[in-house]
């Protein structure tokens, strides 16, 4: 994104997990979630997990007032403004996306690389799409939704909050919440406690 317009100063990254080396691509290790929300500056935060679970607790865990969560769109992704592209805060849209028109997608979004998104989609928070993921127009993801690389929704399906489609899957029907659904079409195939 810097590359293309200077926008971003990154200072570093922060893990509950301490890395083995200090230092990853040239950015130092500046602590855990604690440290982070001790900051005593203003700073904007990205959540860079694929798993939407796992970005919505650490998301719940950041509650210093002077955090926000940055929404960051690759350059190289095909979307304008006059196409009436809502991206809630902490939104993450990587190389290659392609959005049409009338999409809303919640907080903290991620969709990965190649991506492309039907009109008038909705994509609940927390949602994660892996590479070439694809959903149909009118389709609707409830919160938590994860497509497999290369899964597809087609147009007008509903999946229901926390369901898995798994790589290469396509739904052709709706989905209830809290399974994992995987084929052509897509089946469920495991129901979630």
């Amino acid at each position: 994104m810097n590359e293309a317009r200077p926008t971003w100063e990154l200072t570093g990254f922060y893990d509950d997990q301490a890395p083995a080396n200090p230092t990853i691509h040239g950015l130092p290790y500046l602590g855990n979630a604690a440290a982070l929300n001790a900051t005593t500056e203003d700073l904007h935060v990205s959540i860079a997990v694929g798993n939407g679970h796992s970005r919505a607790a650490i998301a719940g865990s950041l509650t210093s007032p002077r955090l926000r969560f940055a929404t960051l769109v690759h350059p190289a992704v095909a979307c304008q403004p006059y196409q009436h592209i809502e991206l809630g805060e902490g939104c993450i849209v990587g190389q290659g996306c392609i959005l049409t028109t009338d999409i809303r997608l919640g907080r903290h979004v991620l969709l990965n690389l190649g991506c492309t998104i039907g009109h008038d989609a909705v994509l609940d928070d927390f949602c994660s799409l892996m590479p070439h993921a694809n959903v149909g127009g009118e389709a609707h993801l409830s919160t938590g939704v994860y497509l497999g690389t290369n899964a597809t929704v087609i147009n007008q399906v509903r999946i229901g909050a926390r369901t898995i489609v798994g790589a290469g899957a396509v739904a052709v029907r709706d989905l209830p919440a809290d399974c994992t659904a995987v084929g052509v079409p897509a089946t469920v195939i495991k129901m979630h406690a």
